[in-house]
C-alpha cells in the first residue's frame, strides 16, 4: 500500500509539473514541431540531464529502486533505421495527438476527454506491437 501512495504522490507531482511547465499545452507542442520556440526542448532537455544527474547518482551510492535492486545500465546497441523508424512513428502520432503518454494522462486528469479515444490507441497500439514484435527485425 505504501509503494502505491508513493506512486500516488509522484504522479501528482508530475501532473503539476507537466502543467504549470505548459508541457500539456497543444500550443506549445505545435510551436516546438513548427522550431518556432526553444520551450518544449529546454523541459525534454531539462529532463534527460536530470535523469543522467540522478541514475549516475544513485549508482554511484547504490541507492536501491523500488523493487529494492540496484540500478544498472546495459547500453542498447544502435540500429539507425530502427530508431528512425521508431522516431518517426512516435513523432507522428505526438504530432496528430498533440500529445505523449505522459501529458496524455495529464489531460484527461485536466477534463478533456477526448484524450480517452488518444489513450485508447496508445493501449490497442501496445497490444498491437505485442503481438507482433516476433516479427519485427530488431
Amino acid at each position: 500500500m505504501q509503494k502505491l501512495i508513493s506512486f500516488f504522490i509522484v504522479g501528482v507531482i508530475f501532473g503539476i509539473t507537466m502543467s504549470k511547465s505548459e508541457a500539456v499545452s497543444w500550443f506549445r507542442i505545435h510551436e516546438m514541431f513548427r522550431f518556432e520556440s526553444f520551450h518544449m526542448y529546454g523541459i525534454i532537455g531539462t529532463a534527460v540531464v536530470l535523469g543522467i544527474i540522478i541514475i549516475n547518482t544513485m549508482k554511484k551510492l547504490k541507492i536501491k529502486t523500488l523493487r529494492d535492486t540496484f540500478v544498472t545500465y546495459l547500453p542498447m546497441k544502435l540500429n539507425i533505421k530502427r530508431h528512425l523508424i521508431a522516431g518517426t512513428i512516435f513523432g507522428f502520432g505526438w504530432a496528430l495527438s498533440g500529445s505523449c503518454p505522459g501529458p496524455m494522462l495529464v489531460m484527461l486528469g485536466h477534463g478533456f476527454t477526448i484524450f480517452l479515444v488518444v489513450l485508447l490507441g496508445s493501449i490497442i497500439g501496445t497490444f498491437v506491437y505485442a503481438e507482433v514484435r516476433d516479427k519485427l527485425p530488431h
